[in-house]
């Protein structure tokens, strides 16, 4: 399971020109499923991105989380996240999760964030998906579990 998440001033999806899920200030979650991938890996993720201080209190710091900030999350799936490069020029996307799979887990995950009383917006899996966002910072991390 991998996940980018980024500390943003506001962030938007779109597919086919419509907009599907948009914030403002707080975090967007591209997120990725592999085929080994647990529930229990996916409760301990979405515990720690909503326990994950990375939004600056008053002195500059990073000591705030999401929830802290009155922040909500857009979620984005992307299993191009999963894609292994470690032979040629082209991605190889045998680790990534079956379609079946990584749709029940995204929706797993976004109810976990729900459940944790998060505005949670999200796009559309496996659409083709355009996101418009301006990152607070730049703050990006990565998580890999």
């Amino acid at each position: 399971m991998k996940a980018v998440i980024q500390r943003v001033q506001e962030a938007e999806v779109r597919v086919d020109e419509i907009l599907i899920g948009s914030i403002d200030k707080g975090i967007l979650i591209y997120l990725g499923i592999e085929e080994n991938d647990s529930e229990m890996q996916l409760n301990k993720l979405a515990d720690k991105i909503v326990k994950f201080r990375m939004f600056s209190d008053q002195e500059g710091k990073m000591n705030l989380n999401v929830k802290e900030v009155e922040g909500k999350i857009l979620v984005v799936s992307q299993f191009t996240l999963c894609a292994s490069l470690k032979k040629g020029n082209r991605p190889s996307f045998d680790p990534a999760a079956s379609p079946e799979k990584a749709l029940n887990f995204y929706n797993q995950f976004v109810n976990l964030l729900k459940l944790k009383n998060i505005e949670v917006q999200t796009g559309k899996f496996g659409a083709d998906m355009k996101v418009k966002y301006q990152n607070n910072g730049p703050v990006t991390f990565i998580f890999e579990l």
